[in-house]
């Protein structure tokens, strides 16, 4: 039997529909990505083709000028991984990572099905912005993957 990948708890995926709501509505997405945009150890990654489904979304719901910006912001925050064309983004930037979490909206990704189907070949927790933000433990975090006493957030989450 293979064994299950080791994953890295400070590396986070984020699915397209958390990216829009995040940059458009507020609430539970934000308060998430703000978590992770907090602290220059946290890792957000996305796929290109992960950031171009959210691009897209923004874009039709939005304007071009604000995905453009919102782009160019995530480009500058988000680890890049590449995965097969036809992958699901979310799973697949999880996959080729080694991240612990997705955040997403997805019922079908957070379904015992989907747990079931990942079987031993990926260790993931995926969860809801606010099921994630509730249980953001920084401090906790901090100690399992550096050294040294939890300093607290490093990096303004707005910029």
């Amino acid at each position: 039997m293979p064994e299950t990948p080791e994953t890295n708890p400070a590396r986070i995926v984020a699915d397209a529909d958390v990216l829009v709501a995040d940059l458009l509505v507020g609430g539970p997405a934000r308060e998430a990505m703000d978590d992770i945009r907090s602290h220059s150890w946290v890792e957000l990654v996305a796929s290109d083709a992960l950031l171009e489904d959210a691009e897209e979304v923004i874009r039709e719901l939005a304007d071009e000028d604000l995905a453009a910006a919102w782009r160019e912001e995530i480009e500058a925050l988000r680890v890049e991984v590449e995965h097969p064309e036809g992958d699901h983004p979310a799973l697949a930037s999880a996959y080729r990572s080694q991240a612990a979490h997705i955040l997403s909206y997805d019922e079908g990704l957070r379904s015992a099905e989907a747990s079931a189907a990942f079987g031993s070949r990926l260790n993931v927790s995926v969860k809801t912005p606010a099921g994630f933000a509730g249980l953001f433990d920084a401090a906790s975090l901090y100690e399992a993957v550096e050294d040294g006493e939890y300093p607290g957030p490093d990096r303004d989450p707005r910029k």
